[in-house]
């Protein structure tokens, strides 16, 4: 019997703080919080790793059995910016299949996936890399030094190579991420 004045008190104080809530909520409408070191809010903006995977060109079970990630060794950039810094014709001849971007070029974590990509064509072998035409590669913007990953394109990269292995049944030992990468 005397516990009933102090469950009233705690069930009143429930009630208030509830009801603060969600008029504080209701004010704020559509337009949250500011975002803090990580939002999800901006992160469920990006569009859904499965689209990001999705080809023009038929994918075949056992075409893809490697998956590499690398940085672009630039601070900022697309695929458009990132073909007219390594002196290429166009979008076109980027030799990756997807750039995680970093904000500084389109959105924090996009997934960009390239001509490659859709087409379903194996990387061109060249001076920095020499895998197999059985390799996924993922550029990440960033240099790896001055400008590290943000969490977004971590998160991103993580949900992309994952959605890929369930995909393409790639085993987790051949994934191949940087030397530094968390």
């Amino acid at each position: 019997m005397s516990n009933q004045p102090r469950v009233a008190k705690v069930l009143a104080a429930l009630l208030i703080s509830m009801t603060a809530g969600a008029i504080l909520l209701m004010a704020l409408g559509n337009n949250p919080p500011s975002a803090g070191p990580f939002a999800l809010s901006s992160y469920y903006r990006l569009d859904p790793v499965e689209e990001a995977i999705f080809s023009r060109a038929a994918q075949r079970p056992g075409r893809w059995s490697r998956v590499e990630i690398y940085y672009s060794g630039t601070m900022a950039g697309n695929i458009e910016q990132l073909a007219a810094l390594s002196g290429l014709s166009g979008p076109e001849d980027i030799n990756c299949h997807f750039v995680i971007c970093n904000g500084l070029g389109d959105s924090d974590g996009q997934i960009l996936p390239t001509e490659k990509w859709q087409r379903q064509w194996s990387i061109i072998p060249g001076r920095t890399w020499y895998g197999s035409g059985q390799t996924i590669r993922i550029c990440i913007i960033a240099d790896g030094q001055a400008v590290r990953p943000t969490d977004f394109q971590i998160k991103r990269v993580d949900a992309l190579v994952e959605g890929l292995c369930r995909k393409f049944d790639i085993r987790p030992e051949s994934i191949y991420y940087p030397n530094d990468w968390q």
